[in-house]
C-alpha cells in the first residue's frame, strides 16, 4: 500500500479536522490513529509536519492584497507545476477564492507535499485545507468546497 502524504492529509481532513463539534485532537492522538489505520509511520510523520508547516504559514496568509500584480513562477515552480496547475491557481485568485497571500501559502504547501507530479485535484484539496485553517474564510471555503465536490458528482454520472 503506497500512500502519499496527501492521501493521509485528506483522511485527516475528512475524519478529524473538519469535525466542528469536537476539540482538535493532539498530534500524538492523530499519529496513533493514523498508524492504527495502517498508514506507514514515515508518511504519517511527514503529513503531521506538513500540518505544522501550514500552521506556521498562518501569519503570512492573513490580509488582502490591494494591488493587482502578476505572479511570476520560479524555475523550480515551473518544473513542479504544469501549465494547468499554474493556470488553476491564477483562476482561483481571479474569481476571489484565494487572495495573493493565500496563493503563496498554497504554493508553499504544494511544494511541501514533495510529490513527483502535482495535479489540479491535489491543488483543490490543498486549497480547501488552507482556507479551512484560516479564520474568516468560511465563504471562500464553501465556494471551493462546491468546486471540489460538484466536479466529483459530475464525474460520477
Amino acid at each position: 500500500m503506497k500512500e502519499s502524504v496527501l492521501d493521509i492529509l485528506i483522511h485527516l481532513f475528512e475524519n478529524f479536522l473538519d469535525a466542528e463539534d469536537e476539540p482538535e485532537p493532539s498530534r500524538d492522538a492523530l499519529k496513533l490513529e493514523l498508524e492504527r489505520a495502517g498508514y506507514p509511520e514515515r508518511e504519517v510523520e511527514r503529513a503531521l509536519e506538513w500540518l505544522e508547516g501550514l500552521a506556521d504559514d498562518q501569519g503570512r496568509s492573513v490580509g488582502e492584497s490591494t494591488a493587482r500584480a502578476v505572479r511570476v513562477f520560479s524555475r523550480h515552480e515551473n518544473v513542479r507545476f504544469d501549465t494547468s496547475v499554474r493556470g488553476y491557481l491564477v483562476h482561483l485568485e481571479n474569481i476571489g477564492i484565494l487572495t495573493a497571500p493565500q496563493r503563496e501559502v498554497v504554493i508553499d504547501r504544494l511544494l511541501a507535499l514533495d510529490a513527483d507530479d502535482i495535479d489540479i485535484e491535489q491543488v483543490k484539496w490543498v486549497v480547501l485545507m488552507v482556507l479551512f485553517s484560516q479564520p474568516g474564510q468560511e465563504n471562500a471555503y464553501e465556494r471551493m468546497e462546491d468546486l471540489v465536490f460538484e466536479e466529483r458528482r459530475e464525474a460520477m454520472h
